[in-house]
């Protein structure tokens, strides 16, 4: 018999509302929710397929072991035990922070998974906490705590009343909107143009979202820092400026006009190579449109400079006038205010500097490029074990040749996922993980504390089945961790006493064969009571959401800037200092301009590393990602469609095959990231051709920008030829037709 059930999706940030088909206790379809009170009947194909990644036969069903080269099954207390023995013995006989562990994008779509990890570190008394964000965002987090007194302050244009959008290194219509949930991003776009809203998509490709609405401006990647130079230059210029608004609401907007002085737009062109009329015609619509913005994503953010682009795009937003303005870019709220509570107690603001490179945390995470150099650098505070939650580090990191090397090297290494991904491939213990349709869960925190959402609403869910195995949902199993390694969550002895109690108390309740698991909808529930957003039941009341109050203008400035004075801080200290390099940058730039540059991309099928083991994802030429390249700088080089080719950087070669692009700027060439499974235990996956991009990607201190910890992971130097005789890095062969094994 079957059951319709109304959840929503938390696989991205979109958090689509869904409604799931049960029969017999699984899931057999999945449709969008079309009462919706946000996301109005939209799903992507990964949230509408994710059932069948979910029920995978590799799905991780039991604890494993690694046994030499075998994988063997182990009970719970056997996994707890051994992995509580060895973390209680590094602890000992090193340091606390020879214990790390590396927080994946996944375990963001999650309210509890993210607290109790933590929890378990602080347990440990380690700070080696490492981060997904340091390859994609951490440069806004580290504006954000500079300008604003707080990293998660972040802007976001106010889509539904701007009049004019300029997208800059971002492909919403694929890859969702960033930092803000904006679900159906097609929709929203044609109904914005509809409406009159002039948009603009600068990017060294045509993108999906170009070809939705708006226009394209071509732009040379990893130069959008000079971009920003002339559009601030051109502002200042052309009387752009709301002096009264500076006036009584920032600080430093001399130092600012100083710097952008000789960054003219015909200067810039030689580097960005956007014709200056064409730059000036963009500053005239922003700043002539009753309500403007300017709005970036991971084209800017891994570009090699993320941190001054940036903050020179939040700079412009604030003194046009357009921040905290309706049809500008507006600081959402959530259901408390989280930036007052968080910049008050200096929650995600540690000091701490990194054992190698000396490199600040941001928002308590070190970055992950310099992960490998903690391992390999001998010392006290050496890393020797390390917990992966919720991510694929040796698939979405730089240099992920060096890391395997790395992990290779390690005492313990632990997963806790629900597949047995390239991370896995090297470690000691995997511990399976439930899937987001096996636990209850409110909208992540970006929404939940942040109100980072185009149209404010709160939703609830229950879980829809039952695991079908061992599995256990994260803050269970970090529970359970702290008490086998003789230490408590979050450091207190109490709350863990506390914790134990709920779990033993919870797990009474559960029906037999079931795994133990702390009360997740009593805290989820508390965390609505204590936010005075009633309880969990009565949320659950809203099977299509709840709406909250719409944003607001005018309640940011002056009002939740938590810097020392309250004012934003348009030029500081430590961004002036970086800044003092953007001559030798763009000289470096100037003696690039034969160079191709590579630029990452993905597909709507795709979702960072974990969507290739379902055989629909990857059929027919999908078996493999390539490399795109313009067909005048393919005809230059001797290169065809399918032909193989090397692609060389000063870090590695990837052997791949090519296809001819004329979406592309010439000089550019394009590579879908999140590909290169071979050495999986995924067995759609690993029958794949494609290869890692970011094995072309340097890591180490050297190659991180200096106050987000950001690798260079778009927009890099490359060579490409027709495939040589050397063995490249990665899988080097390919057939004519896809593999049918």
């Amino acid at each position: 018999m079957e059951e319709q059930i109304t959840t929503f999706c938390r696989i991205c940030e979109s958090l689509c509302g869904l409604e799931v088909t049960l029969e017999r206790d699984r899931v057999t379809r999945i449709r969008p929710d079309e009462d919706h009170v946000a996301t109005r009947g939209f799903g992507c194909p990964k949230g509408l397929k994710q059932h069948h990644l979910f029920d995978s036969p590799d799905r991780l069903r039991y604890p494993m072991k690694r046994e030499g080269e075998k994988w063997v099954r182990i009970s719970w207390e056997q996994a707890l035990r051994e992995i509580g023995q060895k973390v209680a013995a590094i602890r000992r006989e090193h340091d606390p922070d020879a214990i790390a562990m590396y927080v994946g994008t996944a375990a963001g779509f999650g309210v509890l998974h993210p607290v109790f990890a933590q929890g378990f570190m602080q347990g440990v008394g380690s700070k080696s906490m490492y981060a997904s964000s340091t390859q994609d965002c951490s440069n806004k987090f580290a504006v954000a705590e500079h300008l604003y007194g707080f990293p998660f302050t972040q802007p976001f244009p106010d889509l539904h009343h701007t009049n004019c959008l300029i997208v800059v290194g971002a492909n919403p219509v694929v890859s969702k909107w960033s930092f803000l949930q904006v679900p159906n991003p097609s929709a929203h776009l044609k109904e914005m143009e509809r409406r009159g809203c002039r948009i603009f998509f600068v990017d060294p490709r045509r993108t999906e979202s170009a070809k939705v609405a708006g226009e394209h401006v071509f732009i040379r990647p990893g130069t959008d820092v000079f971009f920003y130079l002339a559009f601030l230059h051109e502002l200042i210029r052309t009387g752009g400026v709301d002096r009264t608004k500076v006036d009584q609401y920032m600080q430093g907007f001399e130092e600012l006009e100083k710097l952008v002085g000789p960054w003219t737009p015909e200067r810039c062109s030689e580097v960005t190579r956007i014709p200056p009329s064409v730059l000036r015609g963009l500053v005239r619509c922003y700043c002539e449109s009753e309500g403007a913005a300017l709005y970036s994503s991971t084209g800017v953010n891994m570009g090699g400079r993320g941190v001054l682009a940036f903050w020179l795009q939040e700079c412009i937003n604030a003194v046009s006038g357009n921040l905290d303005r309706r049809g500008g870019t507006l600081v959402g709220r959530g259901v408390i205010d989280f930036a007052k509570f968080g910049s008050k107690k200096g929650l995600l603001m540690r000091r701490d500097r990194s054992r190698v490179g000396d490199l600040r945390s941001i928002n308590d995470a070190f970055p992950g490029g310099i992960l490998a150099d903690e391992i390999l650098t001998p010392g006290k505070k050496q890393v020797r074990a390390l917990f992966v939650t919720g991510g694929n580090p040796l698939i979405t990191m730089a240099n992920s040749g060096r890391l395997r090397e790395a992990f290779e090297q390690l005492e313990l290494l632990v997963t806790l996922d629900i597949l047995p991904n390239e991370t896995a491939s090297v470690g000691h213990y995997m511990l399976p993980c439930t899937s987001p349709l096996e636990r209850p869960d409110l909208p992540f925190i970006f929404p939940l504390m942040l109100g980072l959402q185009a149209r404010p609403y709160l939703q609830a869910t229950r879980r829809i089945v039952r695991p079908d195995a061992e599995q256990r949902d994260e803050a269970t199993i970090y529970l359970d961790l702290a008490r086998a390694s003789g230490i408590s969550l979050f450091g207190s002895a109490i709350a863990q006493k506390v914790l134990q109690l709920a779990r033993w108390w919870h797990s009474r309740r559960l029906p037999k064969g079931e795994q133990p698991a702390v009360p997740q909808e009593f805290f989820l529930s508390a965390l609505l009571r204590l936010t005075r957003q009633g309880s969990f039941r009565s949320l659950l009341r809203f099977p299509h959401g709840k709406l909250r109050e719409a944003h607001r203008a005018g309640d940011f400035l002056g009002k939740r800037v938590y810097t020392a004075d309250g004012k934003v801080q348009l030029a500081p200290e430590h961004l002036l200092r970086q800044a003092a390099r953007l001559e030798f940058d763009f000289q470096l730039e100037l003696g690039r301009q034969d160079t191709l540059k590579l630029i990452t991309r993905r597909a709507v099928t795709t979702h960072n590393s974990w969507t290739h083991n379902f055989e629909d994802f990857v059929a027919g030429e999908r078996y493999t990602n390539y490399l795109y390249m313009h067909p005048r700088d393919a005809a230059e080089r001797g290169l065809s469609e399918k032909q193989l080719v090397d692609v060389r950087s000063a870090t590695g070669v990837v052997r791949l095959p090519l296809k001819l692009l004329g979406d592309l700027m010439p000089g550019t060439v394009a590579m879908p990231h999140g590909w290169g499974h071979q050495r999986s235990g995924l067995r759609v996956a690993r029958q794949t051709r494609g290869v890692n991009v970011n094995m072309l990607a340097a890591d180490g201190p050297d190659a991180l920008e200096p106050l987000s910890g950001m690798a260079h992971l778009t927009g890099i130097p490359v060579e490409v030829s027709a495939a040589g005789g050397e063995q490249a890095h990665t899988w080097s062969g390919l057939p004519e037709e896809a593999p049918t094994d």
